[in-house]
């Protein structure tokens, strides 16, 4: 069947290649969205003449949006996965540009919801339409590449708005991120065709609890969701405090957070890169074991690191690389679980995930205020191998060739 435009030229391979692209472009877009708040919210509460807290409730409401997107994933399977990543990046477009144009707190509050929910809608639409592409034998280095957006959000999305609002003010990243997300619909409505969404079949689901019933009666999807869960509210309890960790040891100031965090940043992107690179050569179902093996251990070794501040990062660094990498390979994993229903078990996955950022967000701040550090790794450890646990539990007898 024709994909693209180059595959009526004769040429599949490269039109798969520009849709990976152009769709690496747009979730780098969505992840920005999503993650811009974070550091700019002293800059957004001042421009909206608000407290910090409410722009904090609307981080906190953004996050909730990955819960809500597990229905997207049926109405992918059902409706075509071409469809939702058009309304992914129709929802994120329109909400970020009224953002812009109209800056009082209800809009802003709605735009960002909005792009949350477009993230929540492209994400396992694109995993799944690439899935159906890709061999399983070359899945993780599709998938792997993908997942550069995550990083990507990071090391080149948020520096690009930080110069905006400093050259432009607080609103202009929402006229940015509107009018490309409005770029992006373009050049997926153009890259692949309305025929990708033929191949959906209407009757595929009886009914939507129908569809959620598969992601807790299959047991490769369920053990790797909950492997998903227990690994993200991990490394979240980690997330979440390193800061205080580093202010406190260290005396570490703004700044130095900062560049902290490109450290972490840095450490993400290196994972994508090895999970794209030999994910596919070990095996995604061993790659994603050993790399939560690992993760288990720098978690560990954590506190060891408190010495000296070059020591602390690169111990932070180690962990966020090894991390990433098991995740990266996870949704690469995931998306061979229910190959009749992907963008349904990615939607799972991701909830899952979402979940597990929810429980690791509130847990590890309470652990840091009676147990700093070393409770924390603990509690983190703990989890990790209760993940680890899970993830052999669910894939025990599933055969990746």
């Amino acid at each position: 069947m024709k994909t693209s435009l180059f595959a009526i030229r004769g040429d599949p391979k490269k039109a798969l290649l520009l849709q990976i692209a152009a769709a690496t472009v747009c979730r780098t877009l969505l992840n920005t969205a999503r993650r811009f708040a974070y550091p700019f919210a002293p800059a957004l509460s001042r421009g909206m003449g608000v407290p910090l807290t409410a722009v904090t409730t609307i981080i906190a409401a953004n996050q909730a949006t990955g819960l809500i997107g597990i229905f997207f994933g049926p109405m992918g399977d059902r409706f075509g996965y071409r469809r939702m990543m058009l309304a992914g990046l129709g929802l994120m477009a329109v909400g970020m540009t009224a953002a812009g144009a109209v800056p009082l707190y209800g809009i802003v509050l709605v735009g960002l919801l909005m792009a949350g929910l477009g993230k929540s809608a492209f994400d396992p639409a694109i995993q799944a339409y690439v899935s159906e592409q890709v061999p399983f034998y070359r899945r993780g280095l599709a998938i792997g590449t993908m997942e550069f957006a995550w990083a990507g959000s990071t090391l080149l999305g948020i520096p690009l708005l930080a110069v905006l609002i400093d050259t432009a003010g607080w609103r202009s990243p929402f006229f940015f991120l509107g009018i490309s997300a409005f770029l992006g619909f373009s050049s997926i409505a153009l890259l692949i065709p309305k025929a990708v969404d033929h191949r959906k079949t209407p009757g595929l689901h009886s009914s939507l609890w129908a569809s959620f019933g598969l992601l807790l009666t299959k047991r490769p999807a369920l053990g790797v969701m909950l492997a998903s869960l227990l690994a993200n509210a991990a490394n979240d309890a980690i997330f979440v405090v390193y800061g205080a960790w580093l202010e406190e040891g260290f005396g570490m100031g703004i700044l130095g957070l900062g560049a902290a965090t490109g450290v972490i940043g840095a450490a993400e992107l290196g994972g994508e890169v090895f999970s794209a690179a030999f994910g596919d050569r070990i095996g995604l179902k061993r790659a994603v074991i050993f790399g939560m093996g690992l993760a288990v251990a720098a978690y560990a070794l954590l506190p060891f690191t408190a010495g000296s501040l070059p020591l602390a990062l690169s111990g932070l660094f180690c962990l966020f690389l090894v991390y990433e990498f098991a995740i990266v390979g996870s949704i690469s994993l995931a998306t061979e679980l229910l190959p009749e229903h992907r963008a349904t078990m990615m939607a799972g996955f991701f909830a899952a995930a979402g979940i597990g950022r929810i429980i690791g967000a509130f847990s590890g701040g309470f652990i840091w205020a009676v147990a700093r550090i070393e409770g924390t790794v603990l509690f983190s450890c703990l989890l990790g191998a209760l993940g680890i646990a899970a993830l052999v539990w669910g894939l025990r007898g599933w055969d990746e060739a």
